[in-house]
């Protein structure tokens, strides 16, 4: 097998493994935050389990700097509460219009970029952004007179599902400036960082009683953190870009089929026609704003320098 095809392989698991984070969620039966907080306590077990038997502990220093250890930490607290919204909006909407709409992350770092660094937005990707939110009006399902009445919680779904995409676009902005650390290591600050965060408002008393569901919540930390994202950054190191970027949309795929196959959800056929116009338009987007970015396949082996990949990957995983 050659480099591509087992990069091929690990990322297309990843994805297949991001995809059924959303029955881990449900299954789990517990709040959106007590979620978060287990995924990211057994993800940290997992994820330092890891890079303690890889030996990248003893490295001098771990890569970091104040700067760049600082930029980890605000790009944790970014990611910690953008699944917070996205496990909300599961509540509120479905599995496969949150996946959708949260896929539209990619159009706000192109945003991001432009207010914050003044990052000149193309033509053709203003263009794409276009195209990606009639794909979003579409696939949201909304008319005016929903707005209000019974179907203010899928409203507010939608709502959580936009917000974060948006805090995971804040978090790849923060990310992509840490140069000179192993992404697994700037993995581990970051879910670190959501456990005192998270702690104020996980609720231990709902956990009384939860028995078995447990099985889920230790899931979510060593498969849907630890597991997959070690299989994506070695699958980062062996691919190009425009691989990565078609990978990753194995994942939305995953996730509608899984939301259909157990819980009978499924999009309506107008709704359905606007998947491909947000999948189309973020592919463009995607490759555009990476293929200038990305080191070369190969180079992740050779030093931590060459191995910093972004913690907040190219794909959109959850």
């Amino acid at each position: 097998m050659t480099s591509q095809s087992k990069g091929s392989v690990q990322l297309a698991a990843a994805m297949v493994l991001s995809g059924t984070l959303g029955v881990f969620v449900v299954e789990s039966g517990a709040s959106p935050f007590n979620v978060v907080f287990f995924r990211v306590l057994f993800g940290a077990l997992a994820l330092g389990g890891y890079i303690l038997a890889r030996g990248w502990f003893r490295e001098r220093g771990l890569g970091f700097t104040p700067r760049t250890l600082g930029l980890a930490v605000l790009g944790g607290v970014f990611i910690v509460f953008n699944w917070v919204f996205l496990f909300q909006s599961y509540e509120n909407t479905s599995i496969s219009v949150a996946t959708v709409v949260y896929h539209t992350q990619p159009f706000y770092v192109v945003l991001l970029g432009a207010v914050l660094f003044r990052e000149r937005i193309t033509a053709a990707k203003a263009g794409w952004i276009g195209v990606a939110f009639a794909g979003l009006v579409l696939v949201s399902g909304v008319r005016p007179g929903d707005l209000t009445g019974a179907s203010g919680e899928y409203v507010l779904g939608l709502g959580q599902a936009l917000l974060a995409a948006l805090l995971y676009g804040l978090s790849t902005v923060v990310t992509k400036r840490i140069t000179g650390v192993r992404p697994h290591l700037i993995a581990l600050v970051q879910v670190l960082v959501g456990i005192p965060l998270l702690l104020p408002f996980a609720d231990f008393g709902a956990m009384a009683g939860t028995g078995a569901d447990w099985g889920w919540l230790v899931g979510l930390g060593v498969i849907h953190t630890g597991l997959m994202y070690v299989l994506m950054y070695a699958a980062y190191a062996q691919l190009p870009t425009p691989k990565i970027a078609v990978l990753a949309f194995v994942y939305p795929a995953v996730a509608m089929t899984v939301d259909w196959a157990v819980y009978g959800h499924h999009i309506g056929l107008v709704q359905a026609l606007g998947v491909p116009l947000i999948v189309t338009a973020s592919l463009k987007v995607t490759l555009a704003r990476r293929s200038a970015s990305v080191p070369a396949p190969g180079t992740a082996g050779r030093a931590p320098e060459a191995a910093s990949r972004p913690a907040t990957p190219v794909a959109s995983e959850a």
